[in-house]
């Protein structure tokens, strides 16, 4: 869930989503949400940019409908008609540009792209690595950290791991228990 910037200069984007599969006959996919506000994301009349790790996307998808099923999302887009065309999606990331997400309301929530790329540093000071993506589970989220030597903790997101998070600062303080973010913990 990390933002980035394409080639073609495009503003920094945010992954929303990604379509799994297809559901039924008439065009809906699977969209496994990757938003706190998938309502708000894929909102009737929403416009997503779909694309793919490698080759190229769709281009611009405007949803038709979405509803909540089972922890993900049935959505229809314009233009896919029937299983064929929705087939075509599978794999597909939904983008959106940073630039449309409000900020969150409440203090203490933040979003993914504006946490990627801070330093992280221990309590007394010591560089950690770099914040490199937020990863989110069933028991929370995780802070992927790369760390100096190259590899990467994964540091529980609470706040008694990660008392401070000063984007302003450029950085997150970690405070984690004695081998947290050795290689050989994850």
């Amino acid at each position: 869930m990390s933002d980035a910037s394409d080639d073609a200069g495009r503003a920094p984007e945010v992954l929303v989503g990604v379509v799994v599969r297809v559901h039924g006959l008439r065009g809906e996919v699977v969209v496994e949400a990757r938003t706190d506000s998938p309502g708000e994301r894929f909102a009737p009349g929403a416009v997503l940019r779909g694309r793919r790790r490698s080759g190229p996307g769709p281009g611009e998808l405007t949803v038709r409908s979405a509803r909540a099923h089972s922890g993900r999302w049935l959505v229809l887009f314009e233009g896919v008609a029937d299983r064929d065309a929705a087939e075509g999606l599978r794999g597909t990331q939904l983008i959106v540009p940073t630039a449309e997400l409000a900020e969150p309301e409440d203090p203490e929530e933040f979003h993914v792209h504006r946490l990627t790329g801070l330093r992280a540093e221990l309590v007394d000071g010591t560089v950690a690595g770099t914040v490199t993506d937020v990863v989110h589970g069933p028991g929370g989220s995780l802070l992927v950290v790369r760390r100096p030597a190259g590899h990467d903790a994964l540091v529980p997101f609470v706040a008694a791991l990660v008392p401070t998070v000063d984007v302003e600062g450029g950085r997150v303080v970690l405070d984690p228990p004695e081998g947290l973010l050795d290689p050989d913990s994850d």
